[in-house]
């Protein structure tokens, strides 16, 4: 008799523990399901960040280059200012004072550079940038205006790196040289023609 009710406490305890074990598993399944989708979900972004970073390297790369290209530049051409002045300074005594005070009149607009020109030589400059690069693929390109001739400048690629950009920079500033040496050429024949009119 006194068995009896400890049975009946047995039997019933028994389809309580399989009700929690079953709970435990939907929940643990639960849990899994919803760790499985959070895990795709940092797995796609953990993809999209390393595109990303694998973009800014790219880009950075590229700043680099053009950083380093345009410190070259910039060195070379205050070089080339220096020299100058040297040349003129060398100069300067042998002409006469008329001359000496235009010669220095003109150096001193020379060095007088206004934002808008400013605009307008950087603007020439992407577009040799842009022709040379449309060289570089071979693709067709429209006429320039007012009779101007195609600069030969190289075409920057990626596979090309620091020394293309460089040389890029150093084409340019050679353009702009001859062009000014031409234009040096044909001021020193002017003052010449008036020498021999005086």
């Amino acid at each position: 008799m006194c068995l009896f009710p400890s049975e009946l406490r047995k039997s019933g305890s028994l389809p309580q523990l399989k009700f929690t074990t079953s709970d435990s598993c939907d929940r643990i399944k639960d849990e899994f399901q919803f760790l499985q989708a959070q895990y795709h979900s940092l797995k796609l972004e953990c993809d999209k960040l390393a595109s990303e970073k694998s973009e800014m390297q790219r880009h950075y790369i590229m700043y680099y280059e053009m950083s380093y290209g345009l410190n070259i530049e910039m060195h070379k051409q205050a070089e080339i200012v220096k020299r100058l002045n040297g040349i003129c300074a060398q100069v300067l005594p042998y002409l006469s004072q008329e001359h000496q005070q235009q010669v220095l009149a003109a150096i001193e607009r020379a060095k007088q550079v206004t934002p808008p020109e400013m605009n307008s030589i950087i603007r020439q400059q992407l577009q040799a940038h842009q022709l040379s690069q449309l060289q570089g693929l071979a693709l067709p390109m429209t006429p320039l205006p007012l009779g101007l001739s195609q600069p030969a400048l190289p075409a920057v690629t990626t596979s090309s790196g620091l020394f293309s950009l460089s040389s890029l920079l150093a084409s340019q500033a050679q353009l702009a040289k001859e062009e000014k040496a031409s234009r040096d050429g044909v001021d020193s024949h002017r003052e010449e023609d008036g020498d021999k009119s005086d």
